[in-house]
């Protein structure tokens, strides 16, 4: 097959491949016109691609049956004070991010502040919310104590006359006596001598009781009633009194018996001994009420008072309670630990708690139904506190609160929140964070050509059209090679 044309005799045919070689090249010049065409359209589309994006957008939109938001203006995601009415590139080289109508702060009913996140971006940054709640609230002080003697209940035994000890009855610390167990005898002559003056006033009385002298008779009597109540007032008790009366004679030695039941803690007397009014004799403690000595804390004081009751626990005793009341709280506090003593009084049944034992106090302060929140969901800025409130669609609304005591790892809520609201208690920071950067968008009004965050207003840094911030494109080094000098 021949294309027609007469060749002459030294000229050669042209091949196949050549051919071949020839519709390449037209096929390849084919392929780059249409390459530059589609790099046009879409340079073009480029340059109006948000707007045919919007498009496109609204009419899905509409074919579905919903309304896309309203963008109201663009911002610089570095400094939301630099907006725009068009998409494009902020100075710092990122893109301009829209706001949308219903992500404005204060929009609609809304306060002030409030900003709007998409449940993606709440799963996202670990958002986590409480209700708040009128629960019974309680606070529990834990202190650790230690049993003490009851110190209205230690009895000294003392003589109020000299002499020496004859016999002791109590011849131990630590062992139990009971109210009119005897003691100690001694001897003293000062008592000898006065139970003599008692028989003496006793036979003049009886003698002189019927003279015909009334005055007589009546001194007799003052005499052995004075001299009776000089025993009395040295602790002779009247049985003893009326044994010397009946025999007649005095008594060498007399006994000291105990004025109450409890244990011997001290003895300081033995048999001979001398012994005068202002020795302390024996020690006798009633241990049927034990003091818990306890301290608090500083911030611990407002929550503990008298009268306030006490759950006592002993490492002795496991899962036995102990059931007190405070009636003691010391006027200063303990300059060294900063700690407020406290006294705790327990009925000691069976003398099971012995002084000396230490003892876990736990003191119970109820404040009732009061409307609590976690502590996690306040902001604390010193001088205000502030939560966020989930509202619907996705909305978090700042608002100050008045808060009252903290009980363990809620606070009560004084004003500010009703019952049932929801606050946020994880991720509450970004929350904030992003609530005053909508804020502050929404109060500056500085749009496009100088940008405070991102070079001063001698440095260009783009040109502006319309509020648009159009990033300069770059100066492409020549490839024609360098011109010799």
């Amino acid at each position: 097959m021949t294309d027609g044309k007469i060749y002459g005799p030294g000229e050669p045919k042209p091949t196949v491949s050549t051919k071949r070689r020839s519709f390449l090249v037209c096929l390849l010049f084919f392929a780059l016109g249409a390459l530059s065409v589609l790099g046009y359209f879409r340079w073009h589309e480029g340059r109006s691609g948000w707007d045919i994006k919007t498009v496109s957008s609204e009419s899905g939109n509409q074919a579905s049956g919903k309304t896309q938001p309203k963008i109201l203006y663009y911002v610089d995601p570095m400094n939301p004070s630099n907006k725009s009415d068009r998409p494009g590139k902020a100075p710092c080289g990122m893109d301009m991010v829209p706001v949308y109508e219903d992500e404005q702060p204060g929009a609609g009913e809304l306060p002030a502040g409030t900003v709007r996140i998409s449940p993606e971006k709440q799963q996202m940054i670990g958002v986590k919310i409480s209700e708040a709640a009128e629960t019974d609230i309680s606070k529990t002080i834990r202190v650790v104590g230690v049993a003490t003697h009851d110190e209205t209940k230690v009895y000294h035994a003392h003589t109020k006359f000299p002499g020496w000890v004859d016999k002791v009855y109590v011849d131990f610390v630590g062992k139990p006596v009971k109210k009119g167990q005897p003691l100690l005898s001694i001897y003293s002559p000062e008592l000898v001598a006065t139970q003599q003056e008692l028989l003496i006033a006793k036979k003049s009385r009886d003698i002189l009781q019927n003279s015909q002298f009334g005055n007589i008779g009546s001194g007799s009597g003052s005499l052995y009633n004075a001299t009776r109540e000089r025993l009395k007032y040295w602790d002779i008790s009247d049985a003893q009194i009326n044994q010397i009366e009946r025999q007649g004679a005095p008594l060498k030695t007399l006994t000291l018996y105990s004025a109450l039941d409890g244990y011997v803690m001290a003895r300081n007397v033995f048999v001979g001994q001398q012994v005068t009014p202002e020795m302390n004799l024996f020690d006798i403690a009633d241990h049927s009420t034990i003091w818990i000595q306890a301290e608090v804390y500083e911030y611990e004081i407002p929550f503990v008072g008298q009268e306030q009751e006490a759950s006592v626990t002993f490492p002795s005793f496991p899962g036995q309670i102990f059931k007190g009341k405070v009636t003691y709280s010391s006027p200063e506090m303990d300059p060294k630990t900063r700690t407020l003593k406290l006294r705790i009084e327990l009925v000691n049944l069976n003398h099971k708690i012995v002084p000396g034992m230490y003892a876990n106090v736990e003191l119970k302060l109820n404040y009732g139904k009061k409307l609590s929140i976690p502590q996690e969901a306040v902001l604390d800025s010193g001088p205000d506190q502030m939560v966020f409130v989930a509202r619907e669609g996705g909305y978090f609304e700042p608002r100050k609160v008045t808060l009252g005591p903290r009980v363990d790892d809620r606070v009560i809520v004084l004003s500010g929140l009703k019952a049932g609201e929801r606050v946020v208690t994880s991720a509450n920071f970004l929350i904030d964070s992003e609530s005053q950067l909508k804020s502050a968008a929404g109060s500056m009004g500085g749009t496009g050509g100088e940008h405070a965050g991102h070079g001063g207003p001698g440095e260009p840094s783009g040109e502006n059209t319309g509020n648009v911030i159009i990033k300069p494109a770059e100066t492409q080094p020549s490839h024609t090679g360098h011109t010799g000098q």
